[in-house]
């Protein structure tokens, strides 16, 4: 599926003009106080941006150019990498690696545990993973516990929403917390 960044990026502009808060996902990372984000399948860089204009370290990385490209213009000085996440290997780790906007959801079916193997590789020891996304669409938060199991990670929290409601069986979308 090809995307267009700036048509992307304008409908959240249009959404922060109006008032909404655009920002959740980047003040849930911010009370983990990490000093380095790998914003992965970071779109047009809506988290890193804001993430790095709190003094972050911040690398993007989406398998679509488009995006990438809004990102770049956004933020020049943020680095962003065009990448398959299932495959990505950046030779290095970080405090938190954010996945936010339902990134799982656009990972080819049946490569999920793919996905999360490529980026908790990015999760230094001791480091978090956040994901955030919708549930009824066919991955739940249990084969996702269990991925992340499988690379190497221990669920610690997991809310309803970014604004850290709580968690609730059944419930139709999960961030959730894993640590290395």
């Amino acid at each position: 599926m090809g995307w267009d960044g700036d048509d992307y990026q304008r409908r959240f502009d249009a959404l922060a003009s109006a008032g909404t808060d655009v920002h959740g996902e980047a003040s849930f990372v911010l009370a983990f106080s990490p000093a380095t984000v790998l914003d992965a399948g970071c779109g047009t860089g809506r988290v890193g941006i804001e993430l790095a204009r709190y003094g972050i370290e911040v690398v993007g990385a989406d398998v679509d150019p488009s995006m990438l490209a809004t990102a770049h213009r956004r933020a020049p000085g943020i680095t962003w990498i065009e990448a398959d996440l299932t495959a990505l290997d950046l030779g290095r780790t970080f405090d938190l690696v954010v996945m936010a906007g339902n990134v799982p959801l656009f990972t080819p079916p049946g490569t999920e545990a793919d996905l999360v193997a490529g980026v908790a590789r990015h999760v230094r020891p001791g480091g978090l993973l956040v994901a955030g996304f919708s549930l009824d669409r066919g991955y739940s938060a249990e084969a996702y516990d269990a991925h992340a199991e499988a690379a190497g990670l221990t669920l610690v929290e997991r809310h309803a929403t970014w604004d850290r409601q709580p968690f609730v069986a059944g419930g139709d979308y999960a961030v959730s917390v894993h640590q290395a």
